[in-house]
């Protein structure tokens, strides 16, 4: 098997890549990123890349047709990955997360590439109260981020898939350690926040619900997607990814990493502003049509693993929120250094110093 991942060099792709190749020995697996965060590796003790047999530098805005000769399966990581990015780069974001997605899967259909995966997300559902959202409810998004994974999904229903297997994976929350560890994610954040300060701050009142799924399980999931036979959802299938265990308010999560960190308070600010990013999402579609890679990583577990992981990179900074860990951070970093261009692309500068 011949699998690309586009945007690989990012949170989920160093989990992916060792999974795909534990699973897979023999596969042939090509990353294609464009280096945003290649460098910002977190107690990686040798080069995430390494699970790869190619590891390709490029935009996904401009991915060549020739790269998905002989390809079976393509994963479309690559995106502009949470809602403050997609607020400061909305532009972009619908290039990056929309437009780009919608291309490379015309391009694979026309290379009869087999299986298409997108990386979709439940930020679709945004502000949803009252009961868990399943596939065929309304969808009332609240951010760029989250209408570019609709507009992506709709692209791909309207396309010629010239009997391509396409997946949307409408992930959970993404959580857990990850050789390229973001900590702009609500878990993360508070296991970040309880070692580094002793203090979780919800900046909500605690209320709102987030789905969340180990990014570990996220891999497991994307393994499915790569294999499953067209008959098992349908030609095009958008199904929910997680577990309905992992539906949980903001401020049960912030207790349970109080929990795990001993000596860590909580604060809540009981006074803010409703959070509109609050939905309770159903799972059940997806444990009829995948059984076998269901979630097996629990929230106690996924804690342990970040505790586990920042501790042992020395983690201590209590400003990490301004820091390069926050993927927003690092990107205006970038920008700020002549690197990067407002558009999220490198400088002729920087290429020539490079």
């Amino acid at each position: 098997m011949k699998v690309l991942i586009t945007g690989n060099q990012g949170y989920i792709g160093p989990v992916l890549g060792r999974h795909l190749r534990r699973v897979w020995p023999d596969a042939h697996l090509i990353g294609y990123d464009t280096g945003y965060f290649a460098l910002s590796t977190t107690n990686a003790k040798v080069w995430p890349e390494r699970v790869y047999n190619e590891q390709i530098n490029g935009d996904v805005r401009e991915l060549p047709a020739s790269l998905l000769e002989g390809v079976d399966g393509v994963v479309q990581l690559a995106a502009i990955s949470n809602d403050p990015m997609g607020a400061n780069f909305a532009e972009v974001t619908d290039e990056v997360n929309h437009a780009s997605a919608a291309r490379t899967a015309r391009l694979a259909a026309e290379a009869g590439v087999k299986h298409f995966v997108f990386a979709s997300s439940c930020s679709v559902y945004g502000f949803a109260p009252g009961g868990a959202r399943s596939e065929g409810d309304s969808l009332n998004p609240q951010t760029a981020y989250a209408r570019s994974k609709i507009d992506t999904e709709n692209a791909l229903a309207e396309m010629d898939l010239k009997g391509m297997t396409t997946t949307c994976l409408r992930f959970a929350t993404a959580c857990g350690m990850s050789d390229r560890l973001r900590l702009d994610l609500v878990l993360n954040d508070f296991v970040a926040s309880a070692i580094a300060a002793g203090k979780i701050t919800v900046l909500s009142d605690g209320t709102p619900w987030r789905p969340l799924i180990d990014v570990r399980d996220m891999s497991r999931a994307i393994e499915w997607a790569l294999t499953r036979e067209s008959a098992n959802g349908g030609p095009l299938l958008r199904v929910n990814v997680g577990s309905d265990q992992w539906n949980y308010q903001v401020k049960d999560l912030a207790q349970a990493v109080a929990a795990a960190v001993p000596g860590t308070s909580v604060s809540i600010n009981t006074q803010a502003q409703p959070d509109t990013r609050s939905y309770k999402v159903d799972f059940a579609l997806y444990r009829a049509l995948a059984p076998d890679h269901q979630p097996q990583i629990t929230l106690d577990h996924s804690i342990a693993l970040l505790r586990e992981g920042l501790e042992g990179m020395g983690f201590a900074d209590a400003e990490f929120r301004s820091s390069p860990f926050m993927r927003l951070k690092m990107l205006q970093g970038h920008i700020e250094a002549g690197r990067l261009t407002p558009d999220l692309r490198w400088t002729e500068q920087f290429l020539e110093s490079a």
